[in-house]
């Protein structure tokens, strides 16, 4: 599975970022084989405005089936959700933990997003 995962850095023992638009890096995976890339996230990072949405439209650009973030947002959520990309919360490990836990099948798939448009 093609796996996104909000970082605060762009590596696997970066902890998992809280924010879903303002995240610094993704960090794609592989679970399959364990392949990754760190792709940085500085244009959505500094924008002044949707940064959400911009964010959620990149996700479905590298071809997630999921993605690992620690809040996101309703417009978000429905462009990821729209797109078929389950999305997990995970913000209290790293990057490397919290595919792990996915793996696991410790994570729920969120029906919902768990804040307000416009949280930074």
């Amino acid at each position: 599975m093609r796996v996104v995962i909000t970082a605060e850095g762009g590596e696997l023992s970066c902890p998992v970022d809280g924010r879903f638009g303002r995240t610094r890096w993704f960090i794609v995976t592989d679970t399959g084989d364990g392949s990754w890339q760190a792709y940085p996230n500085e244009q959505n990072y500094q924008a002044a405005q949707g940064a959400g949405i911009q964010t959620a439209q990149r996700v479905v650009e590298l071809g997630a089936e999921a993605v690992i973030t620690g809040h996101v947002g309703p417009k978000a959520f429905k462009i990821l959700q729209a797109a078929g990309v389950g999305i997990f919360f995970d913000k209290d490990h790293t990057v490397a933990e919290a595919i792990e836990r996915l793996k696991e099948g410790l994570l729920t798939e969120a029906d919902t997003a768990d804040v307000e448009g416009h949280w930074v």
